[in-house]
């Protein structure tokens, strides 16, 4: 049977840390149209599991070995790229969900990553998270000069790989937790002053040019966003009216099903640069 899933592909490497294993990428590759037919037929997926997290003290263990006369860690942060490049083929793009800490498996797909989409929300944590997201892929603004020679960058570059660019900054709009519209633009309008500063001073970090083409803002939900998780429905076949989610009667109203549906399509435009 196969695994199916990253954590059964982490598995697979643990032994084979340092030299790519024989095996298949079709292995741990899912079709979930198979279990659900509101699912597009060119979507694939890896599935995540709880053995990611318990594998990573092995993980950090292996890529922080000293051999000599090798990289220990770039062969480990490799291990994605080795999985990707039996497929690349296959696939006009491929998205990687990553955990919102800096683990060594969120760099070990960053790494395997050409661009960056980086989500946001209406407050101050977010604010230092997306600081701390530049400081830490980057390498901007350490503490101090004694990071620079640990920092990803800096290993990452040593060894001959590109930083992925910043494609897209997502900027979620959560009315009911903000309060007045006033409260949530001043807060996001300070993530944008931060990122229009390093755009001009860092500029090949990003891949737009304009400060306005790498923003787009979604509404929350809601109501809508539950109906289309709990049933695996893309926003395009979500209808309007009442409906049962997990034994219980809500209603999806046209007005947010026609906000949603416009976010999307605003995130796909952007994504794909038009």
């Amino acid at each position: 049977m196969p695994r199916c899933s990253i954590g059964g592909y982490c598995q697979l490497r643990l032994p084979s840390p340092y030299t790519v294993p024989t095996f298949s990428a079709d292995d741990f590759i899912t079709h979930p149209r198979d279990m659900n037919s509101a699912i597009p037929d060119n979507l694939d997926l890896v599935c995540g599991d709880p053995l990611l997290e318990l594998q990573s003290n092995a993980v950090n263990t292996l890529a922080n070995n000293q051999i000599p006369g090798s990289n220990p860690w770039i062969a480990v942060v490799d291990w994605l790229r080795d999985f990707i490049a039996k497929v690349e083929d296959q696939y006009d793009a491929i998205f990687m969900d990553c955990n919102p800490s800096f683990s060594l498996y969120t760099q070990i797909a960053i790494a395997a990553s050409d661009l960056l989409v980086l989500p946001v929300m209406a407050d101050d944590s977010s604010r230092r998270a997306i600081q701390n997201a530049f400081s830490l892929v980057y390498g901007l603004k350490l503490p101090s000069d004694i990071y620079t020679a640990f920092a990803f960058a800096t290993k990452l570059q040593a060894a001959g790989r590109k930083l992925p660019k910043v494609h897209l900054i997502l900027k979620n709009r959560l009315t009911q937790y903000m309060g007045a519209a006033s409260a949530y633009a001043a807060v996001l309008s300070a993530i944008e002053r931060d990122v229009r500063q390093l755009l001009r001073s860092n500029p090949e970090m990003f891949r737009f040019s304009d400060i306005q083409d790498g923003f787009v803002d979604i509404r929350d939900f809601g109501t809508t966003g539950v109906v289309a998780y709990a049933k695996g429905f893309p926003f395009s076949i979500v209808q309007v009216g009442k409906q049962t989610v997990n034994g219980h009667r809500v209603q999806v109203k046209k007005e947010y099903l026609d906000n949603a549906r416009d976010a999307m399509e605003a995130v796909v435009s952007h994504l794909n640069g038009t």
